[in-house]
């Protein structure tokens, strides 16, 4: 059963990961899910910084063992995974700066159009038809 367990925590920490990549994305049809994002942005910018272990791994490692498995590389998850799986160890840093180029792109993107939907909000003192459209906005059509 322990083994079950872990391959569920694996399976929830790539999981994520793929939201600490994507998540700025899902935020641009859910906007509410932004503050979960950075959430998590701040909790793997850390852990990369100073070195901390994330709560997965730990529970990934203890799960392994008690079900007579090897643990997971000194170097965790993504040294267990990914590194030299997904990429070449020396392209680690490479892996991280685009992962960070993704993440700050998605970013930008968001606020873009949350200042676009800003923009097109029906504002108040304005004559307003059915659909959330101007006046002016049909006769200019």
């Amino acid at each position: 059963m322990d083994g079950v367990l872990a391959d569920l925590v694996m399976a929830a920490h790539f999981g994520y990961l793929l939201y600490v990549v994507i998540g700025g994305f899902v935020a641009w049809r859910w906007p509410r899910s932004m503050v979960a994002h950075v959430m998590a942005i701040a909790w793997a910018g850390f852990a990369v910084l100073f070195g901390w272990d994330c709560p997965l791994t730990i529970l990934e490692n203890d799960l392994r063992r008690r079900a007579g498995e090897p643990g997971l590389s000194p170097g965790g998850f993504i040294r267990t995974y990914l590194t030299g799986h997904l990429y070449p160890e020396e392209r680690l840093g490479l892996v991280r700066f685009g992962v960070a180029l993704v993440v700050a792109l998605s970013w930008v993107g968001f606020v873009l159009l949350v200042r676009s939907r800003r923009r097109r909000a029906p504002q108040p003192g304005r004559a307003h038809a059915a659909d959330g459209k101007t006046v002016a906005d049909h006769l200019t059509r």
